[in-house]
């Protein structure tokens, strides 16, 4: 099966010809397959921003090349605004550009551009409003009257309403509270679940990660430094930690339990799965 999203020797350099001159992301090669759900986690200044801008086309390539279902997003520079369409982005703190005198006009904003009207522009409106927990009742409310998380939702709304193929995340529950954090994060695993579309979640939280993604990719240094499934990843834990990121707390647990002699796996990261090995360690099963 093709990927739906191919990077391909992606270099992007600021400051070209300046004293400034840098590689924000350098010679990055990786596919993305439709339907998966991919995690991006990396340290301040490791290239996480600049690589999901090259993503739908909002930063151009100093080389190399980003393919949306085989083809050059910028093979074609005037229809850029169509991969736009397709591959969705949902800025840190999207809340901010909300603009309209309603609920229901902002989340119309994106399909109205792509041309939808009528009954399949209202369609649109009020299933993405669904997927993000937002009640009928807010719609016709203005956005500036809601709480933050759930401007945050209106804004994922208005992106979820174009229906893209690729949905990217960038940092979506940042400053939100735990609670809120976590209905949210919900409102995206439903939304991978029942429509199958790609998703894209950058974070700095560890335990967002672990809890939600099925692919890991770990960037250092404008570079892809690890790529798996989060069991793999974590269990470089190490690795991880020596290259200045952090692990999830349950991964923390395993590996001071293995520094004290129980011979648990290295690859625990979710308390569910470190339940098992220490039952099965106790029943005299095989530790790692």
């Amino acid at each position: 099966m093709e990927p739906i999203l191919q990077v391909q020797h992606l270099t992007h350099t600021y400051g070209v010809d300046t004293p400034f001159e840098r590689s924000a992301v350098e010679d990055m090669n990786f596919d993305i397959q439709d339907g998966e759900f991919v995690g991006i986690i990396g340290h301040t200044g490791s290239g996480k921003s600049t690589l999901i801008q090259h993503l739908n086309g909002l930063l151009k390539p100093t080389s190399g090349r980003i393919l949306f279902s085989g083809r050059d997003i910028w093979a074609q520079p005037k229809k850029i605004r169509d991969v736009r369409f397709q591959v969705g982005l949902v800025f840190q703190y999207p809340e901010y550009q909300l603009f309209e005198e309603t609920v229901y006009k902002d989340i119309a904003f994106g399909p109205a551009n792509m041309g939808k009207t009528g009954a399949e522009l209202d369609r649109c409106i009020r299933n993405a409003a669904e997927f993000v927990g937002l009640q009928p009742q807010y719609l016709d409310r203005s956005p500036f009257e809601l709480s933050g998380g759930q401007k945050r939702r209106v804004a994922l709304a208005g992106v979820i309403a174009m229906e893209p193929r690729v949905l990217v995340l960038d940092e979506p529950s940042a400053g939100l509270d735990p609670e809120g954090r976590e209905s949210l994060l919900r409102n995206i695993r439903d939304y991978h679940h029942k429509t199958g579309g790609t998703v894209i979640l950058v974070s700095h939280s560890m335990e967002e990660i672990a809890r939600n993604v099925d692919r890991i990719l770990v960037l250092k240094s404008a570079h892809v430094l690890m790529d798996g499934a989060p069991g793999e990843v974590f269990s470089r834990s190490e690795e991880l930690l020596a290259a200045g990121l952090d692990v999830p707390q349950i991964t923390r647990v395993a590996m001071a339990l293995r520094r004290r002699g129980v011979l648990v796996s290295p690859a625990v990261y979710t308390v569910e799965e470190l339940e098992r090995e220490l039952l099965a360690l106790r029943k005299g099963g095989a530790g790692c």
